[in-house]
C-alpha cells in the first residue's frame, strides 16, 4: 500500500504546508540498486582508538575517499579558542566514523563533540554515523565501561537529531574483530531502514567473498514463509547476491511459491511446518537435494490477534507453535544432521512486538521474544561451531498485512520513527543478506532492528 501522506508531503504545495504546520517530513531513502558504489562521497573519519588501522584498511578496500577532521587552512576561521571550522566552507561528507575505543572514562566522551559538533550540517542527504567502541563487559576498568555505554546515548541520540535521512548505529568491536562486511552494510545504502542499533562484532577472522556483489555465491539458503511479502523480499535478495534459494511455505500457498521460486530459478518445497514429521523431511530433503543448507531464515509467521482475556488456546498454540517451536524443531534436525556447515548462518525474523510488547498480541510478542531468546541462548554454543546465529526485529513494514491495519493505527506506526515512514521489505531483506554474508563470521547473538528507529523499544 502506497504512502499517499508521504507522496503529499513531498509536493510541492505539501512540502509548504508541512513546514507551515510542523508535520513530519518523510525523506526520500536511499537504497541499494545494482551498480552503486558503497559509499557515494568521502567519509570522515575520526578518532584515535585501536580501530583506526582497521578503519582505514577497509575503507581502502571499498575505494572510498577518505577525509581527516584537520582541516585546511581556508576551511578555518579564528575562534575563542584558536580556530575552528568554519561551517560555510565544510565540504559535504557521504559519512561521519568515529573510532571511540580510545575512550577510557567519562572526561573523555568530550572527544564525541569535539568530532559531530562541527561536522553535523556538513552530511549528504541519507548520511551515515558510525560509532565504533569496546563492549562494556569487556572494558578493562569500571570507568571505562561507564564511557564505552553512554556511547548507546550518543548513537542514539544523533539518529533523531540529524534527520534527512540519515542514520547513526554504534558497532561495539573486539580487537581483532573482522569490520569490513558490517562497515560495508552500514555505510551503504542497504543499511536504509538501519538506525540506532548496537551491533556486537566479535573475535574471529569472517571470510571475505571473492566478489562482494555476489557474496553468497554456490551457497544453499532456505528461506521460510517465501511465497509472500518479507519472504519473498529475502529469497529476491539472496538471489540477488548467489545463492541458490530453497522457498519453503505452506501447501495452501503452493502456487504462488512455484511463481516465486521460478522466477528466481530456486526450488520449492512445500511443507507445514508444525507438522510432527516436518523437520525430518526437510532434513532429508535438503540433503537429498543440496547436500545440507549454508543459509536458515526463519520466516514463517502468523498472526491471531486477541487481548489475553479473549484469548483462547486455539488463537494462541499455532502461533507459539510456528513462530517460535518450529523454529527450535528445524535446528535441532538440521544441527544433530550435520546439514549446516562450518560457516553457516541461522537466522530467524523476530519483531519489535517482542522488544516492546503490543496490545491484543500477547501470543505474537511471546512468541517474537522468543526467537530473540532462541538467539542469545544457542549463540555460545553454536559460535564454537564456527555457526553463527542472529534475528532481525522489524518495526512497522509496508506489507498487505499492515495495509489491513486500521488507518489510525497504520498512520502511527509509519510516523513514529526516526525516519517518518515505514520500511519496505527490502529493508529486511538486505538486512539479512548482511547477516548471511561470509564476511559476518564475527556478528552472532545480535538481534538487529529495521525499523527507522522506532520510537517503542530498546
Amino acid at each position: 500500500m502506497s504512502d499517499r501522506y508521504a507522496s503529499f508531503a513531498a509536493s510541492g504545495p505539501g512540502r509548504a504546508l508541512v513546514k507551515r504546520f510542523g508535520l513530519p517530513q518523510p525523506p526520500r531513502l536511499r537504497r541499494y540498486r545494482a551498480g552503486d558504489s558503497v559509499v557515494p562521497g568521502p567519509v570522515l573519519v575520526g578518532g584515535d582508538g585501536r580501530l583506526s588501522g582497521a578503519i582505514g584498511k577497509v575503507l581502502g578496500s571499498m575505494g572510498v575517499e577518505v577525509r581527516d577532521p584537520s582541516t585546511t587552512p581556508d576551511q578555518m576561521v579564528p575562534g575563542a579558542e584558536g580556530t575552528a571550522p568554519d561551517p560555510e566552507r565544510i565540504p559535504l561528507n557521504a559519512a561521519l566514523v568515529f573510532d571511540a575505543t580510545g575512550i577510557t572514562a567519562s572526561p573523555g566522551l568530550r572527544a564525541l563533540y569535539d568530532f559531530f559538533h562541527p561536522y553535523a550540517r556538513a552530511l549528504y542527504p541519507c548520511g551515515r554515523v558510525v560509532v565504533l567502541g569496546t563492549a562494556p563487559e569487556r572494558c578493562a576498568t569500571a570507568p571505562e565501561a561507564t564511557a564505552q555505554r553512554a556511547l548507546e546515548g550518543f548513537v542514539r541520540s544523533v539518529g533523531k537529531e540529524f534527520g534527512r535521512g540519515t542514520t547513526a548505529n554504534l558497532v561495539y568491536a573486539s580487537p581483532d574483530a573482522d569490520l569490513e562486511s558490517t562497515l560495508r552494510f552500514l555505510l551503504s545504502a542497504r543499511s536504509a531502514y538501519v538506525s540506532g542499533q548496537v551491533i556486537r562484532v566479535g573475535s574471529g577472522p569472517g571470510t571475505a567473498p571473492a566478489n562482494w556483489d555476489k557474496p553468497l555465491a554456490d551457497k544453499v539458503a532456505l528461506v521460510t514463509g517465501a511465497a509472500r511479502g518479507i519472504g519473498t523480499a529475502i529469497a529476491r535478495v539472496l538471489t540477488r547476491e548467489g545463492a541458490h534459494v530453497v522457498c519453503l511455505d505452506v501447501p495452501a500457498a503452493g502456487e504462488a511459491l512455484s511463481t516465486v521460486a521460478n522466477e528466481l530459478s530456486g526450488t520449492a518445497f512445500q511443507l507445514d511446518l508444525t507438522a510432527a514429521d516436518a523437520p525430518a523431511r526437510l532434513a532429508e530433503h535438503l540433503q537429498a537435494r543440496h547436500g545440507g543448507v549454508d543459509i536458515v531464515v526463519h520466516n514463517a509467521g502468523i498472526t491471531r490477534d486477541k487481548t489475553i482475556a479473549r484469548m483462547t488456546p486455539e488463537l494462541w498454540d499455532p502461533v507459539l507453535d510456528v513462530n517460535l517451536s518450529s523454529q527450535e524443531r528445524v535446528n535441532q534436525a538440521l544441527l544433530a544432521e550435520n546439514l549446516v556447515p562450518r560457516g553457516g548462518r541461522l537466522i530467524g525474523v523476530a519483531s519489535i512486538a517482542g522488544i516492546a510488547g503490543n496490545r491484543g498480541q500477547t501470543n505474537y510478542a511471546t512468541s517474537k521474544a522468543g526467537v530473540i531468546g532462541l538467539v542469545q541462548s544457542t549463540a555460545p554454543a553454536l559460535a564454537e561451531a564456527g555457526i553463527t546465529v542472529n534475528a532481525v526485529a522489524p518495526g512497522f513494514i509496508e506489507t498487505a498485512m499492515t495495509a489491513k491495519m486500521p488507518m489510525f493505527v497504520r498512520e502511527a506506526g509509519r510516523r513514529l520513527n526516526s525516519m517518518n515512514q515505514g520500511g519496505l521489505p527490502i529493508d529486511v531483506a538486505e538486512t539479512i543478506a548482511w547477516l548471511a554474508n561470509p564476511g559476518s563470521a564475527g556478528v552472532t547473538g545480535n538481534v538487529v532492528r529495521v525499523c527507522g528507529q522506532s520510537l517503542l523499544g530498546a
